[in-house]
């Protein structure tokens, strides 16, 4: 069993559980397939899991480390977004309603995906490796948002919470209506779902 699934803290963790989409943040292992870094580029990525009858081997020596992700509402908490290769549609889409939701960086349709990507890395991950969070009111977060409750990761769908487990989701809860929790998901992707992508959840 490898250790190559992602949680929606972002953590690399070791499961049996398998996961429906693929990721890249580069080479993070070794010879011995064993993580060594949680990430090595700012671009994070989130793939199909087939692309052109492409073959490969997970985790080969000096090739980029196969993430993988229960569904895409887990990889955008992570801190991916989709890939411009195998996913163009969903990577289109994604740039375009990006833009729409968080006009205070004043990018537009000309601006490079890697600042977008700059932009994500700052929200995701400190200085020194720890998931960086902030808090809202959970009934005020759109669908697919990841949030903190009891120390559980929990997703945010239609007024309810549901509890995340690599195998699925589990648990489900209304939404609290009083307070704030601590929000996963990074505050641009929170955005781009207000203003309009729907992320892929297995519900």
């Amino acid at each position: 069993m490898l250790q190559n699934r992602v949680d929606p803290m972002g953590n690399i963790i070791k499961t049996a559980a398998r996961g429906i989409f693929m990721g890249n943040r580069g080479v993070l292992h070794n010879e011995n397939k064993e993580i060594l870094r949680p990430f090595k580029i700012k671009t994070w990525i989130t793939c199909v899991l087939e692309f052109k009858n492409r073959k490969r081997e997970v985790m080969a020596h000096n090739r980029y480390t196969e993430l993988f992700f229960m569904d895409e509402a887990t990889s955008f908490s992570a801190g991916h977004r989709p890939c411009f290769e195998c996913r163009k549609e969903a990577a289109v889409k994604f740039k375009a309603l990006w833009l729409k939701g968080n006009p205070g960086y004043e990018f537009d349709t000309k601006t490079l995906i890697k600042e977008i990507d700059n932009v994500l890395h700052k929200e995701r991950i400190s200085s020194s490796n720890t998931k960086i969070t902030y808090e809202e009111r959970p009934d005020e977060l759109p669908d697919g948002t990841f949030v903190i409750f009891g120390d559980e990761p929990y997703l945010i769908v239609k007024g309810y919470m549901y509890l995340w487990s690599p195998f699925g989701y589990s648990k489900r809860m209304h939404l609290p209506q009083a307070g704030k929790l601590p929000v996963l998901t990074p505050r641009s992707i929170v955005n781009t779902f207000r203003a309009g992508y729907i992320a892929q959840i297995s519900i």
